[in-house]
């Protein structure tokens, strides 16, 4: 067993090893950070982000649910009375504590108190029957975690002196190293001392998450970190007791923590990048049908927009799914079904969508959106290709 020594310095590690890591971090962060964005897309994000946030943190420690369990979870107005399973009211929890961390004012010190009502806040109303929320363990409450085992700061007076040690450094020393570093310097050492009786690994994870949204990471620009440490959970378990076996060094968990930041940054970039491709089609699709002059021509265009917007929505589509999705835009037509694949041709002959080879029945075909297109078609090309679409009973489709 490997018991826990109180470290001689609270933030040791070799910057020359980890600077690479620390500077790809910091530009993923801010490539993302300074993306031009819309409100309501960014709002959807960050509860997507929190809700995989939720999921990894719970998960790391074992808990075990569906996603449906998840969701009824994380339910803004669901008590801990509805929910069946430790797990799901361990979710509820902690949904409920980077709410309210997220509420924060950014002055607000990270003090011993802080780390206690965090605590507080994920225990309570799951774990409070065996872990007195927010209480430090006292003599002769020890716990041992990890493989190899760990062992935690000896309860009462050692597991004090280092808790007060951490948190008296995280308001002093911390501040001459990268917030990115202060974050995870302090999710390492609660985790190492594990302070409390239980919810060690979910308190450290959540006082990461809120440092970081202090270091750059803004609310728009919320990383769920506890996904990606669930998603390579071996990795992170080996790392922290690499770490505690090298005298608290934190050059291995920095590194390997930055490049989850890295990680999580580009993934919400990537989908923030796909909000403004959307955004550009939908005013290019509108502003380009718009455009057509005759009655019949707008009429047919309308409904091709109602498929480009279904399309824009889901990404992709089986062709007999689009149908009854935009069914309603074909009611007052003699032949619904061919004016749809009509449609569908020109709007591929337009190559504004792509339809799969797939299957030789068409029916079994998927149809998804280009969303290059903007870029790739001005008016007169628009109109030039309008023009030139053949008739309708020369489509491939209707062969």
């Amino acid at each position: 067993m490997i018991r826990y020594e109180l470290p001689s310095r609270w933030i040791l590690y070799d910057s020359n090893a980890v600077m690479a890591a620390l500077v790809e971090a910091k530009s993923a962060v801010r490539a993302l950070t300074t993306l031009p964005y819309q409100k309501s897309w960014v709002e959807a994000l960050q509860e997507l982000q929190l809700k995989r946030e939720v999921a990894g943190t719970s998960r790391i420690e074992g808990a075990e649910f569906t996603e449906r369990e998840l969701d009824e979870a994380v339910r803004t107005n669901v008590s801990p009375e509805e929910l069946h399973t430790r797990s799901q009211r361990q979710a509820r929890a902690a949904m409920q504590t980077y709410r309210w961390i997220g509420e924060l004012p950014a002055d607000r010190p990270t003090s011993a108190d802080l780390v206690r009502e965090v605590h507080r806040r994920l225990v309570t109303g799951c774990d409070e029957d065996h872990c007195p929320p927010g209480v430090l363990r006292g003599r002769d409450y020890n716990v041992t975690f990890g493989i190899p085992q760990h062992r935690g700061a000896e309860g009462g007076p050692a597991c004090e002196e280092a808790f007060a040690g951490l948190l008296q450094a995280a308001q002093t020393e911390f501040h001459d190293h990268d917030p990115l570093v202060q974050a995870m310097a302090l999710h390492y050492h609660l985790a190492a001392m594990h302070p409390f009786l239980d919810g060690n690994g979910r308190t450290a994870r959540a006082m990461e998450a809120l440092l970081l949204r202090r270091a750059e990471l803004t609310d728009r620009a919320f990383v769920a970190m506890s996904n990606y440490y669930y998603d390579e959970k071996p990795a992170y378990l080996r790392i922290l007791s690499e770490v505690r076996q090298g005298g608290h060094d934190l050059t291995p968990f920095l590194i390997f923590a930055l490049q989850g930041v890295r990680i999580q940054c580009e993934r919400l970039t990537a989908e923030i990048r796909k909000h403004m491709q959307r955004a550009l089609f939908r005013d290019t699709m509108y502003s380009l049908f718009h455009r057509l002059k005759t009655k019949r021509k707008r009429v047919i265009g309308a409904r091709q927009v109602e498929i480009l917007k279904v399309l824009l929505e889901q990404k992709e589509a089986g062709v007999l799914e689009l149908f009854k999705k935009t069914e309603f835009a074909y009611k007052s037509v003699k032949d619904g079904t061919k004016a749809f694949v009509r449609d569908l041709s020109q709007l591929e002959a337009l190559q504004a969508i792509r339809v799969s080879e797939g299957p030789p029945n068409f029916p079994d075909r998927t149809v998804s959106i280009n969303l290059d297109w903007p870029q790739e078609i001005d008016e007169g090309e628009f109109l030039r290709r309008m023009k030139s679409m053949p008739k309708g009973k020369t489509f491939k489709f209707l062969t």
